[in-house]
């Protein structure tokens, strides 16, 4: 074996889901220590972070997520969590950017465990000035959020910018970075949120239960949603005539397609209309991972944490999470 090896022993300490269901699936248990290919790294995991599409795995739904290959009656990956920060101390005989000994965060294949293997495409030099627990919560949420608003979103300085979501894990860094990229930006969230969202760096915030974000008195250039439950119709009225609007998710619209349904009516309804209707589909690549590290080095973004849960208690977070109270990230510490 090629391998750099840490310690001599075998097994480690992992969350594991051997069916689709409620938080109740998940238990801790020891499992075999994953093997490394070659382009990959063995990272021991100093923290998780916990994420709308963890959620999503451990549930099975919507059902689209088991035909496109997440496992039709089980999950293919026993083991839960993709955001990852920790320690190299493995790399496969192909991998020339990391070392044993180096601090790094990405998105791994099982993280909620002791130990997870990453490719090493996907993984970069863990930011300065982050805590593990800190860096954990980026990768996933952050990167969406880039995404949304550069590659499909192509923001400009001076745009007026809605994000929809904008106190949960994706939308609280979507607030940041519009406003590093020199946007106007107004955040929609619940009442108990207005504060954190204008902690935030929000010029505005509006009340979703006390205010219509599209009565006609605004619109904006950039609309990015997050939280999932509007109508096109309803959005392209808070757009301006040649507008841009991304969906970047839906918890609404059934146990199928979920709220996937909008983000595949958008492009084609777009066709027939002036303004920009897209979707995003994320990528996960360790490019965006350097630019956000860059910005968070400079003071320009922070993850926020909510709360932090030891390995053994994230079925606790889980249900945290979908309890709807999270405000920004929840990170699991290892």
């Amino acid at each position: 074996m090629t391998h750099t090896d840490a310690s001599a022993t075998t097994t480690m300490r992992a969350i594991v889901q051997d069916t689709y269901g409620s938080a109740e699936v998940l238990r801790l248990e020891r499992v075999p220590r994953p093997r490394i290919a070659d382009d990959e790294v063995l990272v021991q995991v100093r923290a998780a972070g916990l994420d709308r599409g963890t959620w999503h795995m451990m549930t099975g739904q919507p059902y689209l997520l088991r035909a496109i290959g997440f496992g039709l009656r089980a999950p293919k990956n026993r083991v839960p969590g993709l955001d990852v920060a920790g320690t190299v101390v493995g790399v496969g005989p192909a991998v020339t950017r990391f070392a044993v000994g180096d601090e790094v965060f990405g998105i791994s294949r099982g993280s909620f465990a002791e130990y997870a293997a990453v490719h090493e495409d996907k993984l970069s030099p863990k930011p300065a000035n982050l805590t593990f627990e800190q860096a954990a919560v980026v990768p996933i949420s952050a990167g969406t959020a880039l995404q949304a608003l550069t590659d499909a979103g192509r923001i400009e300085a001076g745009q007026r910018v809605l994000v929809i979501g904008a106190s949960g894990g994706v939308g609280s860094f979507a607030v940041q970075l519009a406003k590093a990229f020199d946007a106007e930006v107004t955040g929609v969230c619940g009442p108990a949120k207005l504060d954190f969202v204008t902690s935030l760096g929000a010029d505005h915030v509006i009340d979703y239960t006390a205010e219509d974000f599209a009565d006609g008195t605004r619109t904006y250039d950039l609309i990015v949603d997050i939280a999932g439950n509007a109508s096109l119709t309803r959005l392209r009225r808070a757009l301006t005539p040649s507008g841009t609007l991304v969906i970047v998710g839906g918890e609404d619209g059934g146990k199928w397609t979920g709220g996937f349904g909008r983000s595949l009516r958008a492009p084609v309804l777009s066709l027939f209309v002036g303004q920009r209707l897209t979707m995003l589909a994320s990528k996960e690549r360790a490019s965006d991972q350097e630019r956000l590290t860059a910005l968070i080095e400079a003071g320009k973004v922070a993850p926020s944490i909510d709360a932090i849960y030891p390995l053994d208690r994230v079925g606790e977070a889980m249900r945290h999470l979908e309890g709807g109270h999270v405000r920004g990230k929840v990170a699991i510490t290892i």
